[in-house]
């Protein structure tokens, strides 16, 4: 009855009462809607037969996220390529929060597209992580 009433007030405290209220400083403009993909803010955009694209540019070098509120198979291409960048990593979201995952990818300074595919629904919540 002890190990019952342990593990029932375990459940009760992993339970999230709030989402997206905790997220790390990296992940802090995700509550806030702008325009354009970009580091301080979220970006919704249009889903068309479960696809969206979008370009992106970066300035400084380095390990760029892009965080995503759905599953969908994401790719970050050059802007003049066909193929897309190998992935650095990839990671699920914050827990309590409404981010599904992160993709990380190498980026220079430039001009990206960015495709996400899979998608259901008809609009897709995206943000971009720097480290």
């Amino acid at each position: 009855m002890i190990l019952t009433a342990l593990a029932l007030a375990a459940a009760i405290q992993d339970r999230c009462t709030a989402l997206d209220t905790r997220l790390p400083r990296p992940l802090a403009g995700w509550t806030r809607d702008g325009k354009g993909l970009d580091t301080r803010h979220a970006v919704t955009l249009p889903v068309r037969n479960g696809t969206l694209e979008t370009r992106i540019t970066i300035r400084k070098a380095g390990l760029v996220g892009i965080a995503i509120d759905r599953e969908g198979w994401i790719d970050a291409f050059p802007a003049t390529g066909r193929r897309p960048l190998r992935m650095a990593s990839e990671r699920r979201g914050p827990r309590c929060s409404t981010i599904h995952k992160i993709l990380t990818y190498r980026m220079r300074p430039g001009t990206y597209r960015v495709t996400v595919n899979r998608l259901k629904g008809g609009r897709a919540k995206l943000m971009l992580t720097h480290d």
